[in-house]
């Protein structure tokens, strides 16, 4: 598990992170989904950053990493604890870096941008969660 010190880092960090990956933001947290034949469609939990295929995905935070596997809408996935309730969450990608329990640093590659989620293009899906409940990253990030 990830130290208190490291949960500490992160809860001050908000609005200061460096973005995962460099690319147009093409969906935002809270935007409701366009999916065929859906009813009341399911609103986005994260953001989409469309990205060229390869590029790398960095960890915004140190941390552990929780869960690094391909998982049904998701597509290869991994997880990053920060400690305290944080997680970070990036999914769609080719290709994963890192393996559960590994620690990560800031800035460090972890994955490679793909398209194996249920999006229609090559991007980076990241979420951002506290204590379960996803928040917006926008909030976090500094996407330039």
């Amino acid at each position: 598990r990830a130290t208190a010190s490291a949960s500490v880092d992160f809860a001050r960090l908000r609005g200061q992170l460096a973005p995962p990956v460099q690319g147009k933001l093409s969906a935002r947290f809270g935007q409701r989904r366009a999916l065929e034949g859906a009813g009341k469609a399911p609103t986005w939990k994260g953001i989409f950053i469309q990205a060229q295929e390869g590029t790398e995905v960095r960890a915004v935070a140190a941390g552990q990493v929780l869960f690094a596997d391909w998982l049904r809408g998701f597509g290869n996935l991994i997880i990053l604890d920060h400690g305290d309730g944080f997680l970070s969450v990036y999914g769609n990608n080719e290709k994963l870096l890192r393996q559960n329990g590994e620690s990560v640093q800031a800035g460090q590659a972890i994955a490679s941008v793909g398209n194996t989620g249920a999006h229609e293009q090559a991007g980076l899906y990241f979420e951002i969660r506290a204590n379960g409940q996803a928040i917006d990253p926008l909030k976090w990030v500094l996407l330039r």
